[in-house]
């Protein structure tokens, strides 16, 4: 159970909402983690780049330009004038725990307990998930075709919402 130093530090959903999906994994990017730690996040990849070896393709990868439009087009990445010269890294579970041996500040000890917590919370509720699924199929099986309204609106419900997208630009009153 996390303590409440810590809770007080980072809430839970705001490093929950930091854990993105890229290239199958689940990640983090270094903007969102140098906030949570309270460094700059130039400090952060100095560091990081100072201990390369620490960090395997799989631990840590920096972000294309084509992953990096997608963000910023699902306000994943804020748009903020001037922005950074160089493409955002992005850390694996891994790559966050290995973090914690580069940053030893009380706090990046502190932060990275609830990170490592978030990404278990994660994982429980996307096997969870997968379980039940796997659970609606084997009764599916049994049950006949008057019960197929059923299980196809228990799948919508299982589905992550789709998130409309915004109109850009000026609207008239009348449209």
């Amino acid at each position: 159970m996390p303590d409440e130093a810590t809770a007080a530090l980072v809430p839970a959903q705001r490093i929950e909402q930091a854990i993105i999906r890229l290239r199958d994994m689940n990640v983090m990017l270094d903007e969102d983690l140098a906030v949570l730690y309270g460094v700059e996040t130039r400090v952060l990849v100095q560091a990081v780049k100072r201990n390369m070896k620490r960090f395997p393709a799989d631990f840590m990868f920096q972000l294309s330009m084509d992953e990096l439009a997608l963000l910023k087009s699902q306000s994943v990445i804020s748009r903020r004038w001037g922005g950074r010269r160089s493409l955002p890294y992005a850390f694996s579970e891994q790559g966050v725990a290995m973090l914690s041996g580069i940053l030893r500040s009380e706090r990046a000890i502190q932060v990275n307990i609830e990170i490592m917590r978030a990404f278990v919370r994660l994982r429980t509720l996307l096997s969870s998930n997968a379980e039940l699924l796997r659970r609606l199929e084997q009764i599916e099986q049994r049950y006949d075709s008057q019960f197929q309204i059923v299980f196809d609106a228990i799948r919508e419900l299982m589905r992550p919402p789709e998130t409309p997208q915004r109109r850009i630009g000026f609207m008239r009153p009348d449209t």
